[in-house]
């Protein structure tokens, strides 16, 4: 019987103790990598490591990824543990809702960082070893928020549309090296971000949680939210060896509420 087809790969996932980020440490594991997750709940990247366990190598660091010096000590201690990342999921993020009106220049810095400096700061700090060794894959958790226009998110879909344009422009750098550089862009998805999202409308509409879940699903043209687990199984499919025709792409996993051509 053959082995796992990324045995023997580290996977490195930001935002990997909950929501798509779990999910997606889960179906790495699945395929045989290590995993190393990072995140900002040192309790909840522990609860989420202990479940992994029994199926693959885990550790986790604690780091808020828009802090230079915390991804570079996260990321040396995830180099000891388990060697050089050959995968990295960028998929730590945050999302707050007002109108642009309202959307002042802390918000809007927030935003950048958390979704977009991380990402440019989480791939500098893999990309050197990947290219040496002529084998990586980066994967950016962006969001169908990074190809199409929202209400009242205007920086974060300014953060997301700057993830899938980095991505765009660092296939083409990395073309030739053996490194692939993809992104995924799920609509709204069942996690604690559209909970939150949930709460807000309610807070602000007077609407049941119900109504607001159904307002959410009704973007999706299948009339439901994606679950983390298919966002995963996209990511996984692009982290596979197969895989290294695939580049530069932008992957919307939403049920066909974005078509990209």
């Amino acid at each position: 019987m053959s082995e796992p087809a990324l045995t023997g790969r580290h996977a490195l996932i930001t935002g990997g103790s909950r929501g798509i980020g779990a999910a997606v440490a889960r179906a790495l594991g699945t395929h045989g990598a290590r995993l190393t997750l990072i995140g900002r709940d040192e309790a909840r990247l522990r609860e989420t490591a202990d479940a992994l366990r029994g199926l693959t190598d885990v550790s986790y660091q604690v780091a808020h990824v828009e802090s230079p010096e915390e991804v570079r000590h996260a990321f040396a201690l995830a180099r000891e543990a388990h060697g050089p990342a050959d995968i990295l999921i960028n998929n730590a993020g945050s999302a707050e809702s007002a109108s642009f009106d309202k959307t002042d220049l802390e918000l809007w810095h927030r935003m950048l960082a958390v979704n977009l400096t991380g990402t440019y700061l989480c791939t500098r700090a893999v990309l050197p070893a990947m290219r040496e060794r002529g084998w990586g894959r980066i994967v950016n958790v962006a969001s169908t928020a990074g190809l199409v226009g929202y209400f009242y998110v205007s920086a974060y879909c300014a953060a997301k549309h700057g993830v899938v344009g980095l991505t765009r422009s660092l296939a083409l750098e990395t073309a030739k090296s053996g490194v692939t550089v993809n992104a995924v862009c799920p609509g709204y998805t069942e996690t604690d971000m559209v909970a939150d999202a949930v709460r807000n409308i309610v807070e602000k509409t007077g609407r049941s949680a119900d109504e607001a879940r159904a307002s959410l699903a009704s973007r999706n043209p299948q009339g439901r939210l994606i679950r983390p687990e298919e966002v995963a199984n996209a990511v996984a499919w692009l982290c596979l060896p197969d895989s290294d025709g695939v580049t530069g792409q932008a992957i919307a996993i939403a049920g066909g509420e974005v078509m990209t051509g």
